[in-house]
């Protein structure tokens, strides 16, 4: 398994009105964090034939982060067959290394010249072993 990390400072522009980052801006990042690791990857001729789909996400928050923390975003895969794969992301506060949120997602590939889904590659499925 190949992790993949980014690092972000939380801004005013994450903070709910408790002064916490809010839930739609961690569910952004899980987001940010699965297409940024998808393109680092990808070769230019997977990132014109493919894209991936979300069809099921769930998050579990564990501590809050609020201004000013820096946090490490982690992803990888966690399985990957047929359509789809299952990707994992863990939001850690950089400084103490407490886990803030965690996040499971499936997401679907499809082919672009179709636009309907398609089975996931071994030239892909490898990208993230």
């Amino acid at each position: 398994m190949q992790s993949f990390e980014i690092h972000i400072t939380v801004t005013q522009d994450d903070l709910d009105n408790l002064n916490h980052v809010n839930n739609v801006r961690y569910v952004q990042w899980v987001q940010d964090v699965a297409e940024q690791h998808w393109h680092a990857k990808a070769t230019k001729s997977m990132l014109s034939d493919y894209f991936w789909i979300l069809l099921k996400h769930t998050i579990e928050y564990k501590n809050p982060a609020v201004l000013g923390d820096v946090l490490k975003l982690k992803t990888y895969i966690k399985e990957s067959g047929g359509l789809t794969c299952i990707r994992m992301v863990e939001i850690y506060n950089e400084n103490t290394d407490k886990l803030l949120a965690s996040s499971e997602t499936k997401w679907c590939l499809v082919s672009q010249e179709y636009m309907k889904p398609t089975r996931i590659t071994e030239e892909i499925r490898t990208l993230f072993s």
